[in-house]
């Protein structure tokens, strides 16, 4: 091993342990007094619940557990947005669970919050997972109402999407296990099966002090929504449990009697681990965001038994693309190249660039697996297209819009790996959140903006000069250094893997070895839903 590859495995692992050590943070969720009380009160916490509710032993995918990072901090902060979400198994039967957190906030929703269910219900939707929700929350929180209530994508979505998977035969059971207010006892009875725990449990559309307030009624809580009233009065609810622990055991047994699943029809095999050393992939991967290495080193510490049969090897060579395994499943990996290749004009072309040869290549093996019904990976490390006279006279924009319109239009299910840069238009050509991959998650190395830090804080810095020149300000060269600081300062943060976990620009942070785990328990998910669609890319730019 050389220095350059103790020196990325350092910094890398680094940055691994910076990951755990906010995962920890985050999954204290209000903090250790809040998961006491919530015991004191006879209440498993949503970690715990999803943790006993699922099968011993099995994976759990969590999907948003930054959300919220570092936001509504005037308010206290929302770690994990005050729900957790994830994709797991449930007497054997891959799921998607949603469980609100009550230690935060007493699980009232934030504009995040509403974000991150939506999300949820969205990855179900389009996998057609059945879907658990561990119901315990406040309801709407009332000072950022205005963010979470009237528009397309707020609060009241969920409910359209209970209809609409309804309709769709897609399963949803739900259980009350703590408040459950206002529009928000809507969720648990537009599902298919509402549980819910005596004595904690309640719902109701306007509390005591609201229907004191509004109508003049004094009665408590309990007889106003409690499980007894509305499992044996009103009929809301359909059974009662003693606690936490009955009402999981009977969703694991209403998932017990469930019908098999559809499929896709996604071939898989035996799955091999890769034959090169997963863990050597934090000394072949550059802590150094420049620096030139080989995509094939990555990929082979990605795929079963490291195999990758190529497609166009030698065209097109700033773009990887290719066939390969994961944990069984077949996959079309298309990744971005990051060592400076030769072609055979003898010209040179720079790592992480997409070039008209490379975007062509791109999108014919995008359409061929659509053709073989393949899923497809796209792994970013992508600075954008190639720009200069050279490249607009050799078409490189109907040649990117080609690429762009094949992986827009595919009907197999995508997925996608941040590891590295995502810049500008290479982020929507592989793949980016607007083009709706099933799952998209970022290693700590990811970096996603318009353009780089350095290019983007120059950039910046040129307009703020001018705009005070115009303004009659002199500006020195100090000053304009220390303004270039603050500029790329504030750009750099906003660059970070976690600012964009915090938005649900991507699903999550993960570390590099979870990635198998990732793209294997995605294409399990997407195996569950038949690509009814016929592939059909339209115009394409020829």
């Amino acid at each position: 091993m050389n220095l350059e590859y103790n020196k990325n495995e350092d910094l890398n692992k680094q940055l691994i342990y910076k990951l755990e050590k906010k995962l920890k943070q985050v999954h204290l969720g209000g903090g250790e007094k809040r998961i006491a009380k919530e015991h004191e009160k006879g209440k498993l916490t949503a970690r715990e619940r999803i943790d006993y509710l699922r099968d011993k032993d099995s994976e759990f995918l969590e999907i948003g557990a930054f959300a919220a990072d570092g936001m509504y901090e005037e308010e206290g902060g929302c770690p994990s947005a005050g729900v957790v979400t994830g994709i797991g198994y449930v007497s054997g039967r891959q799921c998607m669970i949603v469980a609100n957190d009550a230690t935060v906030k007493a699980g009232a929703w934030f504009p995040m919050t509403a974000k991150k269910n939506l999300r949820a219900q969205e990855i179900a939707m389009e996998n057609r997972l059945p879907i658990i929700y561990l119901v315990d929350s406040a309801g709407v929180f009332l000072p950022k109402q205005n963010e979470i209530f009237p528009d397309k994508e707020h609060f009241g979505r969920q409910f359209r999407n209970n209809a609409k998977m309804s309709s769709m035969g897609i399963v949803q059971v739900a259980a009350i296990m703590g408040s459950c207010v206002a529009g928000g006892a809507y969720l648990p009875i537009m599902s298919d099966e509402a549980l819910i725990v005596d004595k904690t449990g309640s719902i109701f559309l306007a509390g005591s002090y609201l229907v004191k307030a509004a109508i003049g009624e004094d009665v408590d809580n309990e007889t106003l929504g409690g499980a007894t009233t509305q499992c044996e009065i009103s009929g809301v609810t359909d059974n009662k449990y003693e606690n936490d622990q009955e009402c999981l055991d009977a969703i694991r047994r209403i998932f017990s009697t469930l019908g098999a699943p559809e499929s896709a029809g996604f071939d898989r095999v035996e799955p091999q681990k890769p034959a090169k050393d997963e863990k050597e992939i934090f000394g072949v991967f550059p802590s150094d965001r420049v620096k030139p290495y080989d995509m094939r080193e990555v990929i082979g510490r990605l795929v079963d038994n490291s195999e990758f049969d190529e497609y166009k090897e030698n065209y097109g060579q700033t773009l990887l693309c290719g066939t390969a395994r994961i944990d069984g499943w077949a996959i079309g990996i298309i990744a971005n190249q990051r060592k400076i290749v030769k072609n055979k004009k003898g010209e040179m072309q720079m790592g992480g660039v997409i070039y008209s040869d490379s975007a062509d290549k791109a999108a014919r093996f995008i359409m061929n697996c659509n053709q073989r019904k393949i899923p497809l990976l796209f792994i970013h490390d992508v600075s954008g297209f190639m720009v200069g006279s050279k490249a607009e006279h050799g078409g490189i924009i109907k040649d990117g819009a080609k690429m762009v319109n094949a992986m827009a239009n595919s009907v197999v299910p995508k997925f996608t790996i941040i590891i590295g840069n995502s810049y500008g238009a290479g982020n929507y050509a592989m793949c980016g959140k607007a083009y709706d991959p099933r799952l998209i998650f970022s290693w700590p190395t990811a970096q996603m903006a318009v353009m780089s830090g350095a290019s983007a804080a120059k950039t910046l810095l040129q307009i703020k000069v001018a705009s005070l020149k115009k303004a009659g300000e002199e500006i020195t060269k100090e000053d304009e250094e220390k303004l270039l600081q603050e500029i790329q300062d504030k750009y750099n943060e906003e660059l970070s893997p976690y600012y964009a976990s915090a938005r649900l620009w991507v699903d999550g942070v993960i570390n590099p070895l979870e990635t198998r785990k990732v793209v294997s328990m995605g294409i399990e998910a997407a195996n569950h839903a038949p690509i009814t669609e016929r592939f059909n890319v339209g115009v394409i730019q020829t």
